[in-house]
């Protein structure tokens, strides 16, 4: 791949020559967080700590290396393709450290297309692909279409995801008519348009945000959203289930709370499991029937695992939610909680 993944250690002098102390956010993001009443908490998002120079864990943490089949392309989960399609994204999140430093220096990633292709075609398991990288919005919609071409040929794919955080950065890339005809010829093709918004906060749902998603959603694009669990930003119940309710509102499923990776330059932004189960117990008892829609979710390199519950045996218990192997998906195992723990390698195997 032309992304540098796998475990390995980053120095300070390695930090600091990737711009850790860049300000870097949209004029309209930084408006928009400002105006917002939350600036308090939204702040740690975009400006630079140098908490992140002591910041334990490595630079990649999600098995990216081990699971890349093609060039570009992952297939860490049987009914999902992960296609990275460019390094680049519309603002630089400082929990999203890894992204920063681990692409290289160019406006996208050099997938070889027709070799992925041909790999899609030959796995009739996978039932969707998601584009991501960076954000696959910073792309012309003249790449995206003939990104596309290789992928809608294919009926065994249901829907094309595109992994984003645009609506919150710059809600205005979506005026483009060019891109409302891409969706549409999704559809044509008999697949879902599927756009997974990333609003950790409600503080980041604009006017113009809402505007956007109600105005594809009319022209059938479906919607949902994914949030990371964030140290400082967002640990708390009241904030996070008023962020779903809003997304409820605006016809966007909360489907994922993410518990954040250890990441190097990043991980002091994570919050410990007993912390995060107190949270997610917080916004159930705050949410209607009907809006409890998302799981509580690790994002491990061996595939996606829900957090269940600490249990009274002192043991955490959790559920395989999307793994390689086909069996272990939906089975609940668990392990003896540790005081402080943030992610299921600081939980001891036995």
């Amino acid at each position: 791949m032309s992304f540098i993944e796998g475990t390995r250690v980053a120095t300070p002098g390695e930090l600091q020559a990737n711009s850790i102390t860049r300000y870097h956010v949209t004029r309209f993001y930084r408006e928009q967080i400002s105006k917002s009443g939350y600036y308090d908490q939204l702040k740690h998002i975009v400006e630079p700590s140098f908490d992140e120079f002591e910041s334990p864990g490595n630079l990649d943490t999600s098995g990216e290396h081990d699971n890349t089949v093609v060039p570009g392309f992952q297939h860490k989960y049987p009914r999902t393709g992960l296609l990275l399609v460019t390094d680049r994204c519309a603002s630089y999140c400082r929990y999203c450290f890894r992204k920063r430093i681990v692409g290289k220096d160019s406006d996208e990633i050099a997938a070889d297309f027709a070799q992925i292709a041909q790999y899609i075609e030959g796995h009739p398991e996978m039932t969707n692909v998601l584009l991501s990288g960076g954000d696959p919005f910073m792309l012309s919609t003249a790449k995206l279409d003939k990104i596309l071409d290789h992928l809608l040929p294919f009926p065994h794919l249901e829907s094309i995801r595109f992994g984003t955080k645009m609506v919150a950065y710059e809600p205005k890339r979506f005026d483009d008519p060019a891109l409302v005809t891409l969706f549409e010829r999704i559809h044509e093709a008999g697949k879902a348009a599927v756009i997974v918004t990333h609003f950790d906060h409600i503080g980041e749902i604009s006017v113009d945000a809402e505007r956007t998603i109600c105005s594809l959603r009319e022209r059938g694009v479906q919607f949902l959203n994914q949030s990371v669990l964030l140290g400082k930003v967002n640990d708390d119940a009241e904030i996070l289930a008023a962020t779903f309710a809003r997304c409820h509102q605006m016809g966007v499923r909360p489907y994922y709370l993410f518990q954040g990776r250890p990441v190097k330059g990043a991980s002091h932004f994570q919050v410990s499991l007993r912390r995060g189960l107190e949270i997610v117990h917080g916004i159930n008892q705050r949410l209607s029937g009907i809006q409890k829609t998302f799981k509580y979710i690790m994002s491990h390199y061996t595939g996606k695992i829900e957090i269940l519950d600490l249990g009274v045996d002192g043991r955490v218990y959790m559920r395989y939610h999307q793994n390689k192997a086909s069996e272990r998906i939906g089975k609940i195992f668990s392990r003896p909680h540790r005081e402080g723990a943030c992610w299921l390698d600081d939980l001891p195997e036995a």
